[in-house]
C-alpha cells in the first residue's frame, strides 16, 4: 500500500503542477525578470502547491491505517498549512515580513508542540538536554530553515532536488536506525511529492515553486529532522548535515550582508549557488553538482556518523569545512557577486 501511496503523491502532484501553471498564467502570476534575477525568460510561480497538496493529503491516510501517529500529523498539517497558505497570499501579493515572521514562528511552536520539542542530543557521547532552552533554539532552528530554504530556491530545479536527495537520505537512515520505525516514509512521501514538481522544473523551468512551496518545503524537513532525533539523537546531527549545502550557503551569504549592514530581508542575488550559475551561464549544471555533493559527499559522512562511526559534532566539521571554503570561492554573500552576469 504504501508504494501505491508514494506513486499517488508522486502523480498527483505532477497533474497538479500542470494545472497551477494554466492558473497562474490566467492569474498573470509570472516572475518578470529584472537586475536581482537568475532568470531571462518570464515564467509562472507557485507550482510548489501542488507538493503541498499532494504530500499533506496523504498524512490522513497513512494516520488511518496506523502508519503516522496523531500528534506527528497534526505537528505537519498545522505547520504546512499555516506556512504554505502565508507563502500562497505572499506569492499573489506582499505580506509584510514581520508578519510573515509571526506566522513562522507560530507554525514552529505548533509543530515543535505536538512533537514534544527538541529531544535530547548526543555530543561527545554526553547528553545534552537544553530543557526550555531547547523550545527556543528549535524555533529558531526551524523558522531559519524554513527561510533559507526560500532563500535557496533561486535557479531552475534546486529546491525540488535537495528535497529528493536529503529526504531519501534521511529516510535510508531512519531505516538503519530504526528499522521497525514507519518514520522513513513520511521522508520519501515528500521526496515523491517533490519529483512530480521537480518534472515541471527541472532546468529549464516551466513554473517555479513560489513561497507557498519552498516555505512548505523547509518547515517540513525542519520538523521531520527533530521527529527523526526522536528516534535516535544521533540524527539530528545527520539531518544538519543532509542539508549542509543550502546551510552554509544561506548562512554565509547572510552574514556577509548583515555585517555591511544591508538589509538582508531584500531580494538579491548574491548566493554562492546563483554566483555559479551566472558563471556557468546555466542552472542544469550547479543543481545537478549540488546533488551529487549531497550523494557522494554529504551521505557518506552521514552514514558514518549514523552507524556511530563518526561523532555528531565531528561529523559536522568534516561535512561543513570544504562547503564554507566551496561557498566562499564561489563569493557567498561578497557584494562584487552581484555584478555578474550570466550570457
Amino acid at each position: 500500500m504504501i508504494f501505491w501511496l508514494l506513486l499517488l503523491a508522486m502523480a498527483g502532484s505532477w497533474v497538479l503542477t500542470g494545472f497551477l501553471c494554466r492558473y497562474a498564467l490566467a492569474k498573470n502570476l509570472i516572475d518578470i525578470p529584472n537586475e536581482r534575477s537568475s532568470h531571462s525568460v518570464p515564467t509562472p510561480r507557485g507550482g510548489g502547491v501542488a507538493i503541498v497538496l499532494s504530500f499533506l493529503a496523504v498524512l490522513p491516510v497513512l494516520y488511518r491505517f496506523d502508519l503516522l501517529s496523531a500528534s506527528v500529523c497534526l505537528a505537519l498539517v498545522g505547520a504546512g498549512i499555516a506556512v504554505a497558505v502565508t507563502g500562497f497570499l505572499d506569492d499573489h501579493g506582499h505580506i509584510a515580513a514581520r508578519w510573515r515572521l509571526l506566522v513562522h514562528f507560530g507554525a514552529a511552536a505548533w509543530g515543535l508542540y505536538w512533537l514534544g520539542g527538541l529531544p535530547q542530543l548526543m555530543a561527545f557521547g554526553q547528553v545534552l538536554d537544553l530543557g526550555w532552552l531547547g523550545y527556543i533554539c528549535a524555533a529558531v532552528y526551524v523558522v531559519w530553515l524554513l527561510n533559507l530554504y526560500n532563500f535557496m530556491d533561486g535557479i531552475d530545479g534546486l529546491a525540488g532536488m535537495e528535497a529528493i536527495t536529503v529526504c531519501c537520505s534521511g529516510a535510508l537512515m531512519i531505516y538503519l536506525v530504526a528499522p521497525d520505525s514507519n518514520a522513513w516514509v513520511l521522508q520519501v512521501l515528500l521526496a515523491a511529492a517533490a519529483l512530480g514538481f521537480l518534472i515541471w522544473n527541472f532546468p529549464p523551468a516551466k513554473i517555479f515553486m513560489g513561497d507557498a512551496g519552498s516555505g512548505f518545503l523547509g518547515i517540513m524537513l525542519a520538523l521531520l529532522s527533530v521527529q527523526a532525533a526522536g528516534l535516535e539523537p544521533r540524527l539530528f546531527w545527520v539531518w544538519l548535515i543532509l542539508l549542509a549545502v543550502f546551510i552554509v550557503d544561506a548562512t554565509l551569504t547572510l552574514c556577509r550582508r548583515v555585517l555591511r549592514g544591508e538589509k538582508f530581508y531584500e531580494a538579491h542575488h548574491s548566493h554562492a549557488y546563483q554566483y555559479a550559475s551566472r558563471i556557468l551561464g546555466a542552472h542544469r549544471p550547479v543543481t545537478l553538482v549540488i546533488a551529487a555533493i549531497n550523494v557522494c559527499w554529504l551521505l557518506p559522512v552521514a552514514l558514518l556518523v549514523t552507524l556511530g562511526k563518526l561523532d555528531g559534532i565531528l561529523g559536522l566539521i568534516v561535512a561543513y569545512l570544504p562547503l564554507f571554503i566551496l561557498a566562499y570561492r564561489y563569493k557567498a554573500g561578497d557584494r562584487l557577486s552581484q555584478t555578474a552576469r550570466s550570457e
